[in-house]
């Protein structure tokens, strides 16, 4: 990556320069490998691969373990973008403690950047304290919280009669050290409003044009799902069809006899057939 690797305090300079952060998930070596090639700065290891690529209805499966798995081959394949993992259901929410332990563990043992969670209440806050006291990055995560869908009932836009709430909690993960936070689902209006009001770079995902940064599934915006397709996402590929098209050909070659072909083999001095 042009300019060597990329820090918390990078994304800093890049909100005061005015200049947009792109960040990208990623759960596998070959893929965080093309999105460094790519120019992406910031990358994802988040839960949502429990839903993109194990085709679970959630992301509360989770795991500090499989995450952590996931980040190793993440960092190995992108070692200069700036890469965060994605601390799963249950491993902050019972203590600071806790919090901090896991959050020790995905430093320690995967190599990471740093670690987002999700959340804006008072319990929230003082996870992220804990853990930026103990000297970890922590990204910060409002609006639309996944882990909260049993609360919640359903994945739904954050409206503006949340603004005052919003804003309130944008104050205390600043004041709690997150060094950044992701916007998820919110109103543009809002969510301008803000990015304008915060200190710290926003990246949106759902929150309109006006956040510091934007940041998609990877799996969503490759298209590798057709009937994924919400009102906040665009698809740069169609990786369904191309990847349906070439299985398909596999199919039919191996099938036909066509393959291997000669080109394909290893031959000997004897004769085959």
């Amino acid at each position: 990556m042009a300019g060597g690797k990329l820090t918390v305090k990078t994304l800093a300079a890049m909100r005061k320069r005015g200049e947009k952060i792109v960040a990208l998930t990623a759960y596998d070596y070959q893929t965080a490998r093309m999105e460094q090639q790519a120019g992406v700065h910031v990358i994802l290891v988040g839960d949502s691969f429990q839903m993109a690529v194990l085709g679970e209805d959630t992301t509360l499966g989770a795991t500090v373990d499989v995450l952590i798995a996931h980040c190793r081959a993440v960092r190995k394949g992108a070692p200069d973008a700036l890469v965060v993992g994605d601390m799963p259901f249950g491993s902050y929410q019972p203590s600071d403690e806790t919090a901090v332990a896991s959050a020790v563990r995905f430093i320690a043992e995967a190599g990471v950047d740093a670690v987002k969670l999700e959340g804006g209440n008072d319990a929230a806050v003082s996870r992220v304290r804990a853990i930026v006291s103990a000297g970890i990055p922590v990204m910060g995560h409002i609006g639309l919280l996944p882990q909260s869908i049993r609360a919640e009932g359903s994945y739904r836009v954050v409206r503006s009669d949340s603004e005052e709430m919003l804003l309130r909690q944008t104050k205390d993960l600043e004041e709690a050290g997150a060094f950044s936070m992701v916007l998820e689902m919110i109103e543009e209006e809002v969510a301008d409003r803000i990015s304008r009001a915060s200190s710290i770079p926003t990246i949106g995902i759902g929150a309109g044009r006006y956040t510091h940064g934007q940041i998609l599934v990877v799996n969503d915006m490759l298209g590798m799902n057709r009937s994924f397709n919400p009102k906040f996402l665009r698809k740069y590929a169609d990786l369904n069809s191309v990847m349906e098209k070439a299985i398909g050909n596999y199919v039919s070659d191996v099938a036909g006899g066509t393959f291997p072909g000669e080109e394909n083999v290893f031959k000997g001095r004897g004769k085959a057939r």
